[in-house]
């Protein structure tokens, strides 16, 4: 028995911060990525008012998006498809309790997820977090403050803390 593939649909986002890839299916947003300047988009932007073009959701997270960039919106409000392993999900789901404008460290997290020992596998998790920014990795930062390790590179990091900072 086949299982009927998923349609992905895909927009693409200017910001402050470089491009954005947003993907989403029919039921939630699934992944943002980082796109370098290098990197071109194969798709066009998306008819954000066409239900048929454009999921719901996918033109509400654009829209949120651009609103935590102008600065407006501090929480957000959409549904998520995280595909990892169970404590990579469990390290996500406590990244979005991370409050906007604050910070924790990977020791922090590691002690909300239950394994006081395993800040290197809380570091893990955050590379592989399918949806920065949404679910906020970039608040994570070292034990002495230092910032460690972002997979939209360092300098984007630096950004959104600050951006949040002004911003709360």
């Amino acid at each position: 028995m086949q299982t009927k593939k998923q349609e992905i649909f895909t927009a693409f986002m200017k910001t402050e911060i470089g491009l954005l890839m947003v993907k989403a299916d029919h039921a939630a947003v699934q992944e943002i990525v980082f796109i370098d300047d290098s990197e071109k988009p194969d798709q066009a932007f998306p008819d954000r008012q066409n239900p048929k073009t454009c999921p719901r959701h996918l033109s509400a997270c654009l829209t949120q998006l651009t609103e935590y960039f102008k600065g407006q919106r501090k929480k957000f409000e959409l549904p998520l498809d995280l595909q990892g392993t169970p404590f990579q999900k469990k390290v996500w789901n406590k990244l979005l309790h991370v409050p906007y404008g604050k910070t924790c460290s990977y020791q922090d997290l590691a002690v909300a997820v239950g394994k006081p020992k395993a800040f290197r596998a809380i570091g893990g998790a955050n590379h592989r977090n399918p949806i920065p920014i949404i679910v906020p990795c970039h608040r994570v930062i070292g034990a002495k403050g230092a910032l460690t390790g972002y997979g939209g590179g360092l300098w984007r990091k630096q950004w959104l803390l600050e951006h949040e900072q002004e911003n709360v």
